[in-house]
């Protein structure tokens, strides 16, 4: 009893600490991970399995207090936002995890990027599609808010859409990584190096016959999240139906007004 206690403490603890930012090859990096043992491992597709963990994820982005054992119960790693955003905190919670820093040259990183996550995300808080979405699909609108909010606007100034500054803030991140983490700790690393120098830092042997995974490129990304922008674009279409009506509607109401105070007068 006494050793299944301990390989149960041993597994419900984040061994490893992603610190690459979303598109270098993160999904592929959770899939390599969870098949050399170091699974589940905790990326942004977690969120969107698990709607309620938005508001906490919104709650870190804003400074606030977060209880990160709690969070990451019953994981063995995280990458891709949003936990690479945290990288530092979940180094002193977890002292002992190595930190995988994935990296991608930043020209083809700022493309994918553009190409893929900015083009699935809704502004929440600025647009009548996003007000619907937070009356019909509240679980959507949080995460799409935590992304704004942690992403957007926290990681990126709101200005994204400037190709230098979001470079530089990708090249900035990647220096201050190197920095931050003690060389013995960290593993810099790009996707396509495959297998061994991997497994070679996490100490396992380098699965026989199994290609490294290769995922979420942009067709696969865009087909992967085609539905839920069918939804999206539905509640759009919706938010935009609606405010016809109403504006129509007001008119007619505007005009019955000023024909029944012109009759009246």
């Amino acid at each position: 009893m006494k050793e299944q206690a301990e390989t149960a403490v041993a597994i419900d603890k984040i061994k490893i600490i992603g610190a690459g930012f979303g598109r270098t090859g993160t999904l592929s990096m959770k899939a390599a991970l969870e098949e050399l043992g170091f699974g589940p491992c905790y990326h942004m597709t977690e969120v969107f399995s698990h709607p309620e963990h938005a508001l906490l994820w919104d709650a870190a982005a804003r400074g606030e207090t977060v209880n990160w054992q709690e969070l990451l119960k019953g994981y063995q790693a995280t990458v891709d936002w949003p936990g690479c955003t945290f990288y530092q905190e979940l180094m002193k919670v977890y002292p002992d995890a190595k930190v995988l820093l994935t990296v991608r040259d930043p020209e083809n990183w700022y493309e994918s990027v553009q190409s893929t996550i900015l083009q699935t995300t809704i502004r929440p808080g600025t647009s009548l599609t996003g007000f619907f979405l937070r009356m019909l699909r509240p679980n959507v609108y949080r995460t799409m808010r935590m992304i704004n909010t942690l992403i957007w606007e926290g990681t990126f100034d709101s200005n994204f859409a400037d190709k230098q500054h979001a470079i530089a803030v990708f090249n900035q991140h990647i220096a201050e990584v190197k920095k931050y983490v003690p060389a013995e700790q960290l593993l810099i690393y790009n996707v396509k190096e495959g297998w061994q120098p991997l497994c070679a830092c996490l100490g396992v042997e380098v699965p026989q016959d199994k290609p490294f995974p290769h995922l979420n490129d942009r067709a696969s990304f865009m087909a992967r999240t085609e539905g839920r922008q069918r939804s999206l674009a539905t509640i759009a279409r919706g938010a935009l139906i609606t405010a016809s009506v109403i504006a129509v509607l007001s008119f007619i109401l505007l005009r019955l007004r000023k024909a029944i105070i012109t009759k009246c007068g």
